[in-house]
């Protein structure tokens, strides 16, 4: 198990915490997804570590940023 913590600009509701745990929580091998609205930070549980693009990437699609 690998777990990794990023940070999300531009989250401002729950319907913005729905949109970013559905696209990250697609990635292959990604088991589990918290986002925390409040800190902005989303953490991501997955089998084997994940590719930062792909969260980038997912992020992304969800409308928001990956802050670096």
């Amino acid at each position: 198990m690998a777990t990794q913590t990023y940070t999300v600009t531009g989250m401002t509701c729950s319907h913005c915490v729905n949109s970013v745990s559905a696209e990250v929580g697609a990635i292959p091998g990604v088991t589990d997804v918290q986002v925390d609205l409040a800190s902005g930070t989303v953490t991501v549980t997955s089998d084997q570590p994940v590719d930062e693009t792909a969260v980038a990437a997912a992020v992304d699609e969800a409308g928001y940023e990956l802050a670096r």
